[in-house]
């Protein structure tokens, strides 16, 4: 296992433009987090786990994925895909972690003011996507859904939700996380 100074955050995107990764996105996360912020390509096609009578992508199978076939390590590793991800009990998902796990992944679909039929928005979408990267890591590092509406680890049930949030977990939040590193 690796030590807590080996340990870093990765950001895969798959099919995902790289220049929604801003340099603001990498800082947040490496000051929330007390780790490096990297980024790697991984290769995989995303058809298999395509839903043709959904139109979406089943995001458990795609995590299921990278927990068996990616070497276990220290690290932190969030996907982000730009299709629309669902698991089957809600409609859809901006994201899932693996629970104390390694494995998070990210959706920017609806993250996106043009699937409301609205005009696109560059920042805008980056605050959205960098809430979703920080909800799910955070989930793999232990925290759970938290009752303050505010507070980053707050559940998202729609695009206004995270709109809401603040970028950063609260104090409560930040304490568990201090816990852990």
């Amino acid at each position: 296992m690796a030590s807590k100074s080996e340990e870093k955050i990765i950001l895969a995107p798959i099919h995902f433009p790289k220049d929604i990764l801003s340099k603001f996105i990498f800082e947040t996360l490496e000051n929330i987090f007390r780790r490096p912020v990297y980024i790697a390509s991984p290769k995989l096609d995303l058809h298999p786990f395509f839903d043709p009578t959904r139109h979406q992508y089943q995001s458990t199978a795609i995590l299921k994925h990278f927990i068996k076939t990616t070497p276990k390590g220290g690290s932190k590793i969030c996907v982000l895909v730009e299709e629309d991800l669902y698991i089957p009990v809600l409609t859809f998902v901006f994201g899932e972690a693996h629970m104390h796990g390694q494995f998070a992944i990210v959706s920017s679909h609806r993250l996106k003011e043009q699937f409301y039929m609205r005009e696109e928005n560059m920042k805008l979408l980056e605050q959205r996507l960098l809430k979703e990267i920080v909800h799910e890591l955070g989930h793999t590092f232990g925290l759970i859904h938290c009752m303050d509406d505010r507070c980053v680890m707050h559940n998202s049930y729609s695009v206004e939700d995270t709109d809401q949030k603040d970028i950063y977990p609260c104090e409560v939040c930040f304490a568990k996380l201090d816990e852990v590193f």
